[in-house]
């Protein structure tokens, strides 16, 4: 990624850097959750391993969103706008129930908003539809 395509479309600075922040906060939740694997004892395991599973499948896809959008492919909005849209249905289920957690609802809601703006954006749409030429050195 060189500077300069960061400078025709600082909206796609912005968008990286979410989405890299997102791929870093589902990294610190698999390790938080493998720590409270270790030192609580979960009432269900396999439940407790399945969350744990889901938590690093979704902190692998959204690095290599990140990674996808730094290299400026076309496919990574889609890959994002999926993404956005599960933050957006765990974030809808935070305000409902017992259990209801509208804090963690709005941290998720958002910046899920925010980046459904993003990718839709002229420049980021523009900055990732072709394939970037092969650098030469």
């Amino acid at each position: 990624m060189d500077l300069r395509a960061l400078r025709r479309a600082p909206l796609l600075g912005v968008f990286i850097t979410l989405l890299a922040l997102e791929a870093l906060a589902l990294w610190v939740f698999s390790a938080w959750w493998v720590l409270e694997l270790l030192i609580a004892t979960p009432n269900s395991v396999g439940a407790s391993l399945a969350l744990l599973a889901l938590t690093v499948v979704a902190a692998v896809w959204v690095s290599a969103i990140t990674v996808g959008a730094l290299r400026r492919r076309p496919w990574i909005r889609g890959a994002a706008v999926t993404w956005q849209l599960v933050q957006v249905m765990i974030a809808i289920g935070c305000f409902q129930g017992i259990y209801a957690r509208p804090d963690v609802g709005w941290a998720l809601l958002a910046p899920s908003i925010v980046m459904l703006v993003l990718v839709f954006t002229p420049k980021v749409v523009a900055a990732t539809s072709h394939e970037p030429e092969p650098e030469t050195d």
